[in-house]
């Protein structure tokens, strides 16, 4: 069957709020060039940074949580300036439609691709541009990528909206785990537990034979502990000082401190996200004399995604989905989203 000259897709038209997505039956099907392949989308999954791009969080500019932005910024994106319109969407999940030769790769196959796609430069070894922010993502019928960006997932059990669940938040989260070192034996506190990365990194740090436990709302605890946490505190309570070996944040915001002081002497802190706010209050002291180690963790060796095709296509991670919806209706599955009402992953189905 023919690839058809326009396709149904959202166009992020500029900074803002949902008014800033257009939803349009007209868009142009990219084409293939050398090394290129074009993916028909089966799912999308629903992600903090596609809303974080949306709002223009990624500016310097705004200090304050993701859900509480409202200034106008120039420069919004992970990596400065966006160019609009543009197709969001970090997570994939697709069918190859055209592929030339040289890619290696068949029309038929099942593919996906980290949101992180490295792009080094001279001086810069962890460049990377990301999908759905500097070139177009997965929110559209097709999407354009490159052949050494994506990986066959034929193999794996888990289903289309499955498989979309997994490149952002899981591979967030075992690119936290694996910058902290996480091992056998260690004790690990995972804070925004009930969310996709979280109840990504809850599955990931028990593979690797870590014990877990996760700060969520009561409400969320028994999902997080049916992932693998071994208990879980409420986000609003004193956590235990000198009692983890590591902390996996993407919260951030005023429980900061106290993360910090849940480490032991030595402990590890990685962070990938700060919803509850970027701009944190530090005492140098409980850093530097307890010798606690942070990773600022966003690019992703090659060899964590690899990790992860590896676990998919063994069927041996599993994401929670919680709902999934048209394309059509971005707003209402980005609205649910920001509202916390659903634990786990959301999915688009274009």
């Amino acid at each position: 069957m023919a690839v058809p000259r326009v396709m149904q897709g959202v166009h992020l038209t500029r900074h803002g709020g949902p008014e800033a997505l257009e939803f349009r039956a007209d868009i142009p099907v990219p084409q293939p060039g050398p090394g290129q392949v074009l993916v028909r989308v089966a799912a999308a999954g629903v992600n903090n940074t596609d809303i974080n791009t949306r709002v223009g969080w990624y500016s310097p500019d705004v200090t304050g949580a993701t859900d509480a932005v409202d200034q106008e910024v120039d420069a919004g994106g992970w990596g400065g300036a966006l160019e609009f319109p543009r197709i969001q969407g970090g997570d994939l999940c697709g069918i190859v439609e055209l592929a030339g030769p040289e890619t290696g790769f068949q029309p038929g196959q099942r593919v996906t691709c980290p949101i992180n796609l490295p792009r080094p430069r001279p001086g810069n070894p962890t460049g990377f541009i990301a999908l759905g922010s500097e070139i177009d993502g997965a929110f559209a019928q097709y999407c354009l990528v490159e052949a050494s960006d994506l990986y066959d997932v034929s193999a794996s059990p888990l289903s289309d909206a499955e498989i979309a669940a997994i490149p952002c938040a899981f591979g967030t989260a075992e690119n936290l785990l694996t910058r902290a070192g996480v091992t056998t034996g260690h004790k690990v506190l995972i804070t925004g537990a009930s969310g996709g990365v979280g109840l990504a990194a809850v599955q990931l740090a028990r593979l690797r034979g870590a014990t877990v436990w996760g700060v969520t709302s009561p409400a969320k605890a028994d999902v997080v502990k049916d992932q693998g946490a071994t208990d879980t505190f409420d986000r609003n309570a004193p956590l235990p000082k000198d009692m983890f070996d590591v902390v996996i944040d993407v919260v951030g915001g005023p429980a900061w401190p106290d993360l910090i002081l849940s480490l032991k002497p030595g402990g590890q802190y990685a962070v990938s996200g700060a919803i509850a706010g970027p701009i944190v209050q530090a005492d140098l002291r409980d850093i530097y004399l307890r010798d606690i180690t942070i990773h600022g963790c966003t690019h992703q060796a090659f060899e964590v995604f690899g990790r992860l095709v590896e676990l998919m296509n063994a069927g041996r991670i599993k994401p929670l989905i919680s709902k999934t919806y048209p394309l059509r209706d971005i707003t209402k599955a980005q609205a649910d989203f920001q509202s916390k009402t659903f634990a786990g992953k959301l999915v688009l189905i274009p």
